[in-house]
C-alpha cells in the first residue's frame, strides 16, 4: 500500500463526508451502498449474528487417485444471507474437500475446468501482467500443491493455466514428511479472485506414525477429533455477495493492494458454532486470506500446543497461548476443551493490528472467526504428547539446522506508480515478474536468504517445492539503506546488504517457527534470515529443470505494454509474496534450480 492517500481522492472522499453529516447517524440507509457514514473509506458487510450456524466438516477424499475438478456453485455463507456465487473444487459448493494422501505413495489428482461463469468478474483488472479480457468470462486455472516437492509441470505453475473444458492429471510424489499442505489456484494475474470466490483446500500427508487413525503411535486426536480449519476473511454485500472491494476511492475492476475483510469465516461459514466433546482436539489450521496477518488467540487466553507448522511435526510440542498466522501459513495445534466445564464457549479471536496505511482508512481489525461450545460427553481423553520425534514409534528428530554456504540478499518493495497503472507495483528485488534476472541456485547448495522487507507492513514469503528453517529477525534502517544505495528504476536489481543498517537485536524464530517451514512473515523495515537446502534431481525423483508446457500468456506489462512473446517453454518455480493481493501485481519472480 502506499503511505499516503492521493490528494484528489482525498478531497472526494472529504466530500463525501461532508454529505454523510448532513445525515443522522441512524439513518445509515441513506448512505451509498455498503457505506458506514464513521468509517467512509471503507466497505463493510451488513451485520451478521455471530455463532448463529454451525462449523461445516469439509468432506474428505483418499487414496491414489481423486477428482477434483473446479466448477461454478452458489453457496450461503451465513443463514441471513441469500446463497451467492461461488467457485469450489470436488463436488463441494465452495472450497474443497480435504484430500488425504500417503508418505511414499503416488496421488494423481484428475483436475478439470469446469467453471461456467465467474462470480468475480467485474473485479478482473486487466492492467494486470498476464490478464486479458477474456478471463472475466472464461476463467483460467492452474492448481497448485502449496508445500509439495512436485515436479515443475506439475506444481501449478501460474503460467500454466487451464481454461473451461481443459484438465490436467497431476502426479504428486509425496515425497515428503507428513505435514499439512493445501492446494488452491494459481493462475496469473487472477490468484487472488480465484481463491476468494472458494478454490482452496487441504492435503494431510500421513505416514506410519501420523496414521489419522485412532490409536496412532503419537498418541494424536484423530477422526471426529482431528478437524481442518480453513481461515478467511471477508467483505459481503447486502444481498449476500462476496466483495474483494475494501473502499470506495478505488473504482470496482481496479486491483487493490490490500482487501481485509470485515467478517471471519471458517470452512465457509460466517463465524460458525462447533460443539466440541470435553477432551483434546487436533485443529489443522491454513490462513488462506487474500491480505491479512493474524494473532490467533482463545478469548479466555487458554493455552494449547503448537506440535507442527508446514514442513511437519515438531520434536516436542510447544506450549502457547496466542500464534501468528500470515496468508499461506499454516499451523497444527492441540486444544484441550476437557479443561473447560460443560456448556462453556471459547472463541478463536485475533487481535493483529492493521498496518497505519491501511488502518489510516478506517479499517480495524477483524475480531474473530469461532466459538467451540464444548459438551458433557468425554471426547479424546490422552494426554498431550511428551514428545513428537525421536522415541521408538517416532519418526527421527528434526535435524540441525544445515550451514550455509551461499548467502543471498533480496528485497520486498512496493514502488509507487504514474497515472493509469495500478499502483502502487509491489516487487521482489526491484523487478517485474517479467525480468530473466532470476534466482538460479544449485542443486544441492545449502543457502541463506537475507529477505529485507523495505515496506510499512509485513509480507508472507513462499518459496515452491523447498522447505526452509527460520534463524531470526532484526530490524533494519530501511531509510539509511535506501539513501546509501537509492533504489534504480523499475527493472533494474536492488539487493543491497542489510549489515550495515541494522538496528536492534536478533529476535529469535516464534515458537510455532520451530521446524521446516514454506511460508515466512517477512515483518516491516526488518531483514528475515532463513536457511533453505535446495535438494537434487536425484533426492527428489525428478529434474527440477525441465521444461515442460508452454506459456499461456504474452509478456505484459502494467500499463498494457507487450514485448510480443506470445508464447515460450515453462522452466522452474516461483517464489512470491502470500498475499494474494500483491502476488497478482507484481509481488511474485521465477526461480530455477540448476544442476
Amino acid at each position: 500500500m502506499g503511505g499516503r492517500i492521493p490528494r484528489r481522492s482525498f478531497v472526494r472522499g472529504l466530500a463525501l463526508t461532508a454529505g454523510l453529516g448532513a445525515v443522522g447517524v441512524g439513518s445509515a440507509a441513506a448512505f451509498p451502498f455498503g457505506i458506514d457514514p464513521l468509517r467512509p473509506f471503507v466497505f463493510r458487510s451488513p451485520p451478521l449474528e455471530p455463532f448463529r450456524d454451525p462449523l461445516p466438516l469439509l468432506p474428505t477424499l483418499g487414496g491414489t487417485s481423486v477428482e477434483v475438478h473446479a466448477s461454478s456453485t452458489m453457496h450461503i455463507f451465513h443463514s441471513d444471507l441469500a446463497a451467492s456465487p461461488a467457485l469450489a473444487y470436488g463436488g463441494t459448493d465452495y472450497l474443497g474437500p480435504t484430500i488425504e494422501a500417503r508418505v511414499g505413495e503416488r496421488t494423481s489428482l484428475v483436475y478439470r475446468n469446469d467453471i461456467a461463469s465467474n462470480p468475480l468478474a467485474a473485479d478482473v483488472d486487466t492492467r494486470l501482467h498476464g490478464v486479458t479480457e477474456a478471463d472475466r468470462t472464461d476463467v483460467p486455472t492452474a492448481l497448485h500443491l502449496h508445500g509439495g516437492s512436485n515436479p515443475p509441470e506439475f506444481d501449478g505453475h501460474p503460467e500454466h493455466t487451464l481454461r473451461r473444458g481443459q484438465g490436467l492429471v497431476y502426479e504428486f510424489p509425496n515425497q515428503q514428511d507428513a505435514c499439512s499442505l493445501w492446494y488452491h489456484d494459481h493462475a496469473m494475474g487472477v490468484t487472488r479472485l480465484n481463491i476468494f470466490a472458494g478454490l482452496a483446500g487441504l492435503y494431510l500427508l500421513r505416514d506410519e506414525f501420523d496414521t489419522g487413525t485412532a490409536g496412532n503411535p503419537l498418541g494424536l486426536p484423530a477422526g471426529e477429533f482431528e478437524v481442518p480449519l480453513i481461515l478467511q476473511d471477508k467483505t459481503f454485500t447486502e444481498d449476500g455477495r462476496q466483495s474483494v472491494r475494501s473502499n470506495p476511492l478505488n473504482p470496482q475492476g481496479s486491483w487493490e493492494a490490500a482487501t481485509p475483510g470485515d467478517t471471519g469465516v471458517v470452512n465457509g461459514k460466517v463465524w460458525p458454532e462447533m460443539a466440541v466433546a470435553r477432551g483434546l482436539y487436533r485443529l489443522r489450521m491454513v490462513n488462506a486470506a487474500s491480505f491479512s496477518v493474524w494473532n490467533l488467540f482463545f478469548d479466555n487466553r487458554m493455552r494449547f500446543w503448537v506440535i507442527g507448522a508446514e514442513g511437519g511435526l515438531f520434536d516436542v510440542p510447544v506450549p502457547v497461548d496466542h500464534v501468528r498466522l500470515g496468508p499461506g501459513e499454516r499451523a497444527d495445534l492441540l486444544v484441550d476443551f476437557g479443561a473447560l466445564g460443560p456448556g462453556a464457549t471459547v472463541e478463536l479471536r485475533n487481535d493483529e493490528a492493521i498496518p497505519d496505511q491501511v488502518a489510516q482508512r478506517g479499517i480495524v481489525p477483524m475480531p474473530r472467526f469461532c466459538r467451540f461450545r464444548v459438551g458433557a460427553a468425554a471426547g479424546f481423553t490422552g494426554p498431550v504428547p511428551q514428545t513428537l520425534r525421536g522415541g521408538s514409534r517416532q519418526p527421527p528428530l528434526l535435524a540441525p539446522v544445515a550451514q550455509p554456504r551461499t548467502v543471498r540478499n533480496v528485497s520486498v518493495l512496493q514502488i509507487g506508480q504514474g497515472l493509469g497503472q495500478p499502483s502502487p507495483l509491489m516487487s521482489l528485488n526491484n523487478l517485474r515478474y517479467t525480468t530473466d534476472d532470476i534466482e538460479m541456485p544449485r542443486q544441492g547448495a545449502v543457502e541463506q536468504w537475507n529477505i529485507v522487507n523495505a515496506t510499512p507492513e509485513p509480507h508472507p514469503i513462499h518459496l515452491h517445492l523447498v522447505r526452509f528453517r527460520v534463524l531470526g529477525r532484526q530490524a533494519v534502517d530501511t531509510v539509511a539503506m535506501m539513501s546509501a544505495s537509492p533504489l534504480p528504476a523499475v527493472g533494474t536489481r536492488w539487493t543491497p546488504s542489510p549489515d550495515p543498517f541494522i538496528r536492534g537485536p536478533v529476535q529469535s524464530p516464534q515458537p510455532w517457527e520451530s521446524g521446516f517451514k514454506d511460508t515466512v512473515i517477512a515483518d516491516a523495515n526488518s531483514v528475515t534470515r532463513v536457511v533453505v537446502r535446495f535438494p537434487t534431481a536425484g533426492e527428489l525423483g525428478f529434474d527440477p529443470d525441465a521444461t515442460f508446457g508452454m506459456s499461456a500468456h504474452p509478456t505484459q506489462h502494467s500499463g498494457g505494454h507487450t514485448d510480443g512473446q506470445a508464447s515460450r517453454p515453462l522452466q522452474g518455480y516461483v517464489w512470491h509474496c502470500h498475499m494474494l493481493d500483491h502476488e497478482d501485481h507484481d509481488m511474485m519472480l521465477r526461480y530455477r534450480l540448476v544442476p
